[in-house]
């Protein structure tokens, strides 16, 4: 038994990398997938593969700062779906700088997409999820948003800010039968991770307990766990998935 049957998720930035692992975890399990991304192109590639796995799948572009945007999007999606159950705020950008030489677009670019961008798809689905009487909040944030990290002020920020946000959601959504938890992944192998030197991948293992780098399905299954029905009682919560990196 598919424990996601017929219900739709709503993945953000989902064309590739960590969000296509999410969005091909929730199909495996029956839901419904909506792939967002400001790459449409891509996104349709994955939203015809997703449908290969036997559910319905649509995908549309979407810049998640933008909440015109994102309204029309959500409004897109319940002429086609009717609902949204899942939503999981997985859009992110980086733009490293040191503090002393970041510039304010750097700042707020970042800002823009991983903190407003999750406040604009949160309040859009929210609203919906609200009437439906039930709702699968689901943010992804970071390590970096738990310790810090150098030259990362802008993401730190807006990662340490989506934990306070989910906090407060849960709260003021809970009498809804809403629920909404963060996942904080570490460091993870992906096509950014492929590039770094032998010498960084050693160093970055030796300050990770379990001695190896997390792949995207090791936060997509922390993601299904709280999309499905086994966390109904969980919320407000920040699931680390970092290999005890930090605790």
């Amino acid at each position: 038994m598919s424990k996601l049957k017929d219900k739709v998720a709503l993945v953000t930035g989902s064309a590739q990398g960590i969000g296509k692992a999410i969005a091909v975890a929730l199909a495996k399990e029956g839901a419904n997938v909506v792939v967002s991304d400001i790459n449409i192109e891509l996104a349709r590639q994955t939203a015809k593969e997703i449908e290969a796995l036997g559910v319905k799948a649509m995908s549309i572009k979407t810049n998640v700062a933008d909440l015109a945007d994102v309204e029309t999007g959500v409004a897109e999606i319940v002429k086609a779906m009717s609902r949204i159950d899942i939503l999981v705020n997985n859009a992110g950008i980086t733009k490293d700088n040191l503090l002393i030489r970041m510039k304010k677009e750097e700042w707020d670019a970042v800002i823009g997409v991983n903190l407003t961008g999750v406040f604009n798809c949160t309040k859009a689905a929210a609203a919906l999820m609200m009437k439906q009487r039930y709702g699968k909040i689901i943010s992804i944030a970071s390590i970096v948003g738990q310790m810090g990290n150098f030259g990362q002020a802008n993401y730190a920020a807006t990662k340490g800010g989506v934990i306070a946000f989910t906090k407060t959601v849960a709260k003021e959504l809970a009498s809804r039968g809403v629920t909404a938890n963060a996942v904080a992944p570490g460091f993870i192998q992906t096509a950014m991770t492929d590039k770094l030197s032998d010498e960084v991948k050693r160093k970055m293992m030796e300050l990770i307990p379990l001695g190896r780098l997390g792949t995207p399905d090791d936060v997509a299954n922390a993601v299904l766990f709280l999309a499905g029905p086994e966390s109904d009682y969980v919320t407000g919560q920040v699931i680390a998935v970092n290999g005890g990196m930090y605790m």
